[in-house]
């Protein structure tokens, strides 16, 4: 007599390498961008107005150059009143993060979760041939989640 077997039918594994779900589709590509000459002020009304709490900085040709965020801002802001100088002579470029990390648009958006939770980082911009394409956000990635909630995640 034969063993019966009450397993279903599996799935197909995936392979290792395959990247079902990217970064590159869920993140954000209409962005508000920042030049290095433009005013800290300029840029506290662009983000007041738009509800966001920085952006990448860029130059002529969409190569990015750093970020500015609120907390930028807000240093700034700080220093000005300390030095009892004017806020209206600050540029971007004095005070925008130069160094900046960057996230692959191939990359699985679970991985870039994983990223997020190591750097403590709001947003990462993405970078094709040397020109800002993108950013992601946590907030992209959680809205991913959200899309993904019906699929299994060890599935995934």
């Amino acid at each position: 007599m034969g063993i019966i077997s009450f397993q279903g039918a599996r799935s197909k594994t995936k392979k290792q390498n395959e990247t079902p779900i990217k970064v590159s589709d869920y993140m954000s590509k209409d962005l508000i961008t920042f030049s290095p000459h433009q005013s800290v002020m300029e840029v506290i009304e662009t983000l007041v107005k738009h509800r966001i709490s920085g952006g990448p900085v860029v130059d002529q040709d969409n190569k990015l150059l750093g970020i500015i965020s609120e907390g930028d801002c807000i240093k700034q802001l700080n220093e000005s009143r300390y030095y009892n100088m004017p806020i209206n002579d600050a540029r971007v470029e004095k005070f925008m993060v130069k160094n900046v990390e960057t996230i692959d648009g191939n990359l699985n958006i679970f991985d870039a979760a994983n990223k997020f939770l190591q750097t403590k980082r709001r947003r990462f911009p993405i970078i094709e041939d040397g020109k800002l394409v993108g950013q992601i956000s946590q907030k992209d990635v959680m809205k991913a989640a959200l899309k993904m909630n019906s699929q299994h995640w060890r599935d995934i």
